[in-house]
């Protein structure tokens, strides 16, 4: 059953068109991640959900209700913003019970969902302060307890975590995996940072230019990336390439060959022999192993050492590759080693099309 769907939706500014015929499915308790770059779109799709923006044409239904042109306080959303929102002359229980207050709600029932949300974010102790007298991460949790007192079944998340250092981002996220495994509430989250999307998301929507690239689970996008696109945004560093040609069991780039026994065509009759071979940087190695194969004897250009391992460039073919080896490994600067890759986790693109061969 969903709990979202977007049928059609189309949003134009002007001569821009920011969402086109966009289409999405959110299931009933589903963490959906939009994730993409500055301007693909992720964010105003967002906006469109919570009723903040009118949109051009089509439909956007919440619980089985088409909500398209419900104002945001009746679409039974909570959201979550980048900035945290909260009143500053207030205590942080009066910023969690102040909605309620205007609703008219009942003081019990207000007390009730202030103590369950302050319990399960952990912050009953900081009730009686204001938001001034609270660190960052504290003052998020209370921006996330606003929305949480309102029991509703969506919530909306937007880059709720980008103003926190990378502590207290780490810290932050296990506590929303945690709330979303408690509550198993559906939750839309905007990023663009790919490893809260790895991390937090049951599926990703990778969004460029207003379209939806890939809707997948976060290993089908790591691990198949439906196009070249896909391919280069997820992985840090990003995805190794070389341009060339498919020849029979072989990928072929002016004299230099790369046997791809083992590699699973998903297009076998339908591919181009113009190509695009990627491989991660994980998927090679300074050392033989089962299965690899060599690629090039090369002359390391930059170490970077990350503790647990290490980011190794070099130059291939007039392109810059990495290569990630363990921490342990002691390299030098200007050294040569063997390259090796693992054919079975390559990559194949088309050059016409992009899309994975």
């Amino acid at each position: 059953m969903n709990s979202i769907s977007i049928k059609e939706l189309d949003l134009k500014y002007q001569d821009a068109h920011v969402l086109k015929q966009l289409n999405l499915d959110i299931k009933k308790g589903e963490f959906l991640v939009l994730l993409g770059s500055s301007g693909c779109g992720k964010s105003t799709l967002l906006n469109c959900i919570a009723g903040l923006l009118d949109i051009s044409a089509g439909q956007i239904w919440i619980n089985d209700r088409n909500v398209t042109w419900e104002e945001p306080k009746d679409r039974g959303i909570g959201m979550v913003f980048q900035s945290y929102a909260l009143y500053p002359q207030m205590t942080v229980e009066k910023n969690l019970s102040f909605g309620l207050k205007v609703k008219g709600m009942a003081k019990d029932e207000i007390r009730e969902r202030v103590d369950r949300a302050a319990k399960i974010l952990q912050i009953e102790p900081l009730l009686d302060r204001k938001p001034s007298e609270l660190s960052g991460g504290q003052r998020q949790r209370v921006a996330i307890g606003r929305a949480l007192v309102r029991d509703v079944d969506v919530f909306l998340f937007d880059e709720p975590l980008s103003n926190l250092d990378a502590k207290l981002r780490a810290d932050l996220r296990v506590e929303i995996k945690r709330l979303h495994q408690q509550l198993k509430n559906t939750m839309v989250y905007v990023t663009h940072d790919q490893v809260e999307a790895l991390t937090l998301a049951d599926r990703i929507a990778i969004m460029k230019d207003g379209e939806i690239q890939q809707l997948s689970s976060p290993a089908d996008i790591y691990h198949k990336p439906c196009n070249l696109f896909v391919a280069q945004f997820i992985g840090s560093p990003s995805m190794n390439l070389l341009e060339g040609r498919i020849v029979g069991e072989n990928f072929v780039y002016h004299d230099y060959r790369v046997n791809l026994m083992g590699y699973e065509f998903i297009n076998q009759g339908d591919h181009d022999t113009s190509a695009y071979l990627g491989i991660r940087p994980e998927h090679l190695a300074i050392e033989a192993r089962d299965g690899y194969v060599k690629l090039a004897s090369v002359s390391i250009d930059i170490i970077e050492p990350m503790g647990d391992e290490t980011i190794v460039w070099f130059d291939f073919m007039n392109r810059k590759w990495s290569v990630k080896v363990h921490g342990d490994h002691q390299l030098k600067w200007d050294e040569e080693v063997d390259i090796y890759l693992d054919p079975k986790k390559a990559h194949l693109f088309s050059k016409q099309s992009e899309v994975r061969l």
